[in-house]
């Protein structure tokens, strides 16, 4: 017991060796760092309040506790932490409109690419051999094609694609979107630095006599790029219901502005997080004419430069093929202000040797085209997904 005694009063008697000065200069400091911490805290929960949506959260869930499954549809004001899953339930509602025929219209080539100065001709020639169901389609030259400012000169190639449009004229008469359907697809050989070149390439496929009318041949006139970074110099388009080709027809057409052609839908849904400076971009749905396999790849581009992408699973061709995939990017302030997002779809060829073929993209980013909606109501609700649907083009 003596021993408990003399050791506490022992520590009793310990003192820091402190002057007071230092004692009060220490309690000082701490008392300001905890002010500092204090203020951080205050702050965050302010930020945090002023982004938090508004909603009571009784609208949001059932009297079980759940959250609800009926409503409406809005893409404008959506609802807090709102689960993709339930997001995809409701957004089958807009497919049921395009299933009836919603009208749809084109964007401008305007909105999508810089303006192109067109000039120069095409001369080809068309035939469909009735005897063995086939379509040849014969390149002869092109003519007065523009040459680079830089270079002066120019390395042409020429694409060639079949669309076909399979839709009645009742339907056409009720104002219902025109989805085309690339058949076929070929390249010419591409001529070096020649303004009028001579082309002499010959393509040919299988084709029903009865099909022949509802054929679109188009015509693109390319610069080529080492970088694949073609410039498109013009486009010929040739419908063939307007035109006798049982024998071979000789063409020569002046080149147009090219346009683009309306070959499916795609629904997305956007949501920004600007504390984590995240990006989320859904890929819900697609409806696109039949192909073997679909897949979709999105990229975020700033100033004409691809920052980074990711693609999705590839899916069996449905007549809405759905996706439900989530992809992430992170996006500090400077850049989500100035990128654009590029969604592309491809189909994957039954033929294990055939490579991807684009079948349309989507273009959409700060801007003032009617496809930049999307961008400006995810602006506007942070933290909330917006989903919309937007037309692919090719």
């Amino acid at each position: 017991m003596n021993f408990l005694a003399t050791t506490d009063l022992s520590i009793g008697d310990l003192r820091m060796p402190f002057t007071e000065e230092v004692k009060y200069c220490i309690l000082g400091i701490s008392a300001t760092l905890f002010l500092i911490a204090l203020s951080i805290l205050v702050w965050q929960l302010y930020r945090y309040r002023s982004y938090a949506p508004r909603k009571p959260l009784d609208e949001l869930l059932s009297s079980d506790g759940k959250p609800a499954k009926s409503g409406v549809f809005d893409t404008e004001t959506q609802r807090p932490n709102f689960k993709v899953e339930k997001l995809h339930e409701e957004a089958r509602r807009l497919s049921n409109c395009l299933s009836m025929g919603s009208h749809v219209e084109l964007l401008s080539l305007e909105d999508q690419q810089e303006e192109v100065v067109v000039q120069g001709s095409l001369r080809f020639s068309l035939y469909y051999d009735q005897l063995q169901s086939r379509l040849v389609v014969t390149l002869l030259e092109a003519w007065g094609l523009p040459v680079r400012d830089f270079s002066r000169s120019v390395d042409p190639f020429v694409r060639v694609r079949l669309l076909w449009a399979g839709q009645e004229k009742e339907k056409e008469e009720q104002s219902s979107p025109s989805l085309q359907c690339v058949l076929h697809e070929w390249q010419s050989r591409m001529v070096k630095d020649s303004s009028s070149p001579t082309f002499g390439d010959q393509f040919f496929c299988s084709l029903e006599e009865e099909d022949v009318p509802h054929i679109t041949i188009r015509f693109e006139v390319k610069d080529f790029d080492k970088f694949s970074r073609h410039k498109i110099l013009g486009e010929v388009r040739v419908h063939l219901c307007d035109m006798e080709i049982s024998y071979p027809l000789e063409v020569l057409k002046d080149l147009q502005a090219p346009q683009k052609d309306l070959v499916g839908e795609v629904l997305l849904f956007m949501k920004y997080l600007p504390t984590l400076q995240r990006l989320e971009v859904g890929l819900l749905k697609i409806r696109a004419p039949p192909q073997p396999t679909l897949y979709g790849k999105i990229s975020v581009l700033c100033n004409q430069f691809k920052l980074r992408h990711q693609k999705s699973t590839v899916k069996t061709w449905r007549e809405v093929t759905v996706f439900n995939e989530v992809m992430m990017f992170t996006l500090p302030d400077p850049q989500i202000k100035e990128c654009c997002i590029v969604v592309s779809v491809y189909e994957i060829p039954a033929a294990k040797k055939s490579s991807k073929h684009l079948v349309g993209q989507v273009t959409f980013g700060k801007g003032k085209s009617s496809e930049d909606e999307h961008w400006s109501l995810m602006m506007r609700s942070i933290r909330q997904p917006i989903a919309k649907w937007h037309q692919l083009l090719i």
